[in-house]
């Protein structure tokens, strides 16, 4: 039963005039416009691609060409369709991912593990950043085998699977798909003869030593990426990448607030009351605050650009200073004397309120 006639040049969209260089270009251009990759889940897509590579198979081919638009028909020629992309279709076909895509013909790019690296730093060097050292692990090329993996003295043997080709054909009725061979892993070669210094992996386990600068402003979870310091293995082309993970250890003293530092104060209530100066540590040293008398409690004082390194990397954050009233929980006979003392001067100066020394000194410091 033969087939509908099929109007290839339709499908290219060429006259039946055109050169073998038009009817390349046009298929180069309808080939990369509608290629499954560029289009996934496509169905329509994926069907138009086929009709364009079957028409190139005919057309492309000076024969088959000849024999198309004389007969109008390929039924005699086999299948019209080869999945496979073998002989002229397979030239024309890497030459377009060249053109558009750069690269080696039939080469991919494949990248190497990435590696995570969890660092602990000081929360001064989180602020002002610093330098780190660190040891990680390492894959480096056998200096035996100089990578080929294979015992020096043989050689590999071709892949009786797949003939050295890296991939086997299978077929699918109408056309046949090109598979990464299983026996050997697409390389073409198989291995009798393994390199004993690195059992046959190409490379061995080592480690390198790296100095890590730490940007000023770091935050727990801050993440730095090291670009090829990861894993590279046999068949890899790039290496993979180094991921440092920071985290900040806490301070004695000071908290981060974002891009401020906090920093918790005790003093004693007759200094919010009578005012004075006290000293303060900062991440920097300690430096003196005035509190004023009569100063309430709740009060923040801000000390301007002694915080943290802002994230853009202009400016710091401040200093907040949260003074915290600290309250005897013991009396000797003086100080009672003294606190009773004060109470009755507060009574007496609302002889309204009714009000004993406890409810007084709560209102001094609600």
């Amino acid at each position: 039963m033969r087939r509908e006639h099929i109007d290839y040049h339709e499908i290219l969209n060429v006259s039946k005039g055109a050169t073998g260089d038009e009817i390349k270009k046009a298929y180069r251009k309808l080939a990369f416009q509608y290629h499954p990759d560029r289009n996934p889940g496509d169905k329509e897509a994926e069907d138009t691609f086929k009709r364009i590579n079957e028409a190139y198979e005919v057309l492309g081919d000076t024969e088959k060409r000849h024999r198309y638009e004389q007969f109008g028909t390929v039924d005699d020629m086999g299948s019209p369709f080869d999945f496979g992309f073998h002989g002229n279709f397979d030239t024309v076909f890497n030459d377009l991912f060249t053109d558009f895509f750069g690269g080696q013909q039939g080469q991919r790019a494949r990248k190497g593990d990435d590696l995570r690296y969890n660092l602990t730093v000081e929360f001064e060097e989180a602020v002002f950043g610093g330098e780190k050292e660190i040891e990680i692990p390492k894959e480096e090329r056998c200096t035996v085998c100089k990578g080929s993996r294979i015992e020096p003295g043989h050689e590999p043997i071709i892949c009786k699977n797949c003939g050295g080709r890296g991939q086997v054909r299978q077929s699918h009725g109408f056309f046949t798909i090109n598979r990464t061979c299983e026996f050997c892993g697409g390389e073409g070669h198989v291995i009798k003869h393994p390199c004993k210094a690195c059992k046959g992996r190409g490379s061995v386990k080592t480690k390198k030593k790296l100095k890590i600068k730490i940007p000023a402003g770091v935050d727990n979870g801050t993440r730095l990426k090291l670009r090829g310091e990861g894993i590279q293995q046999h068949g890899d082309t790039i290496p993979g990448d180094l991921y440092i993970v920071l985290q900040v250890k806490e301070h004695a003293l000071f908290e981060r607030a974002g891009d401020d530092i906090a920093v918790q104060i005790d003093v004693g209530f007759p200094l919010l009351c009578l005012g004075g100066e006290i000293t303060i540590p900062t991440i920097e040293g300690e430096t003196l605050i005035k509190v004023p008398a009569g100063t309430q409690p709740g009060k923040v004082f801000r000390l301007k650009g002694l915080g943290v390194t802002k994230s853009t990397g202009y400016g710091r954050g401040d200093q907040l200073v949260y003074l915290n009233i600290v309250i005897p929980t013991i009396l000797n006979e003086t100080q009672r004397t003294l606190m009773e003392g004060l109470a009755q001067e507060f009574a007496e100066a609302s002889p309204k309120s009714r009000k004993g020394f406890k409810e007084k000194f709560m209102d001094i410091f609600d």
